[in-house]
């Protein structure tokens, strides 16, 4: 009895574990997105869940590719995805007088297309963009090397649709 439990891992064993070197290997999940899904107040999440429905199939000439988990708060288009989050805090840098100013080389207030945004460079140089005078927040990451003038110019009309102009909680 023993010959054959050993015989069994030697003979199954090995291609067991090639087919899950495989798999994980192949796994979907490292390509999928991710994104922290906000915490926002009942009022802020029915603008959130307005601004989804909104949201343009296509971003920029790229797929929507919601990332995962899979909430109304979160969307996402194209790989290396641009993700948008709906509903979280507001940065720090915007109440910051040094951005206000223009003394934050990595920090910079403007508009596009009648809807204010800061934008923040990351440490691994992709850009952030967070609503301004919104009644919600909305955060848009684009990652390194991607060009983020047709993303805001394509995002406008829905956040100006869902987000009223406003102060966000």
């Amino acid at each position: 009895m023993n010959f054959f439990r050993h015989r069994y891992r030697i003979l199954i064993g090995p291609p067991a574990l090639a087919v899950l070197i495989t798999v994980a290997g192949c796994s979907s999940a490292d390509d999928s997105a991710s994104a922290a899904v906000p915490s926002p107040s009942a009022k802020v999440m029915k603008l959130c869940q307005n601004l989804d429905k909104a949201l343009p199939t296509k971003l920029d000439g790229l797929g929507r590719e919601d990332p995962e988990p899979v909430s109304a708060l979160t969307a996402g288009w194209g790989s290396p995805a641009i993700i948008l989050r709906c509903g979280v805090v507001r940065p720090p840098k915007m109440v910051d007088p040094k951005v206000a100013e223009g003394g934050d080389p990595d920090a910079v207030a403007g508009g596009v297309n009648g809807v204010d945004w800061l934008m923040e460079k990351q440490d691994d140089g992709a850009y952030r963009f967070t609503t301004a005078n919104r009644s919600a927040y909305v955060e848009v990451t684009v990652p390194k090397g991607q060009d983020s003038s047709g993303v805001l110019v394509d995002l406008a009309p829905a956040v100006k649709k869902a987000v009223p102009e406003g102060i966000a909680d």
